[in-house]
């Protein structure tokens, strides 16, 4: 019994350790969900670096190609750009990946997405010193009309 109170112990320490150690923060993390025979949707979430730094890159198991991506304006059209040098992190401000903004395209997926499954995806951030992190999080699928859902923070 003492064994697994001990290995229970350590395993929190290490999530507070690396909890201590990441340099970005990401909550409220979701992916829209999509219909039979979709092959793209969008995952949306809250980056915060404390020291400031760039989203480089995002993937995922289920999808062929992931990008990050920016829509904007460009006189009464809105576009849809990849950002191939990736995404600017600015020092303690929270920057949102959000419908009609700056998110993260899934494209060529695997498999329809449907409410009540989770998305995993991997971040990678690099820190103004040059140190890279991958951040590993499991994003709720939302159903395909969700705009914005209620927050649940993760990292």
């Amino acid at each position: 019994m003492k064994l697994k109170h001990l290995a229970v112990a350590a395993f929190t320490a290490s999530l507070s350790m690396s909890a201590a150690l990441a340099q970005t923060a990401v909550s409220d993390a979701w992916v829209r969900g999509t219909v039979p025979a979709q092959k793209a949707t969008g995952a949306f979430m809250q980056l915060k670096s404390a020291q400031g730094g760039r989203l480089l890159s995002v993937a995922s198991p289920l999808a062929g190609v992931v990008e990050i991506h920016e829509m904007k304006m460009d006189g009464n059209v809105m576009k849809m750009a990849a950002l191939p040098k990736g995404l600017e992190l600015p020092a303690g401000q929270t920057v949102e990946l959000k419908p009609g903004g700056y998110h993260v395209m899934l494209m060529d997926l695997k498999q329809p997405l449907k409410d009540g499954d989770s998305v995993p995806l991997s971040l990678v951030v690099e820190g103004k010193d040059g140190k890279r992190e991958t951040i590993e999080l499991k994003a709720p699928v939302r159903p395909l009309g969700a705009a914005n859902p209620a927050p649940m923070h993760q990292h």
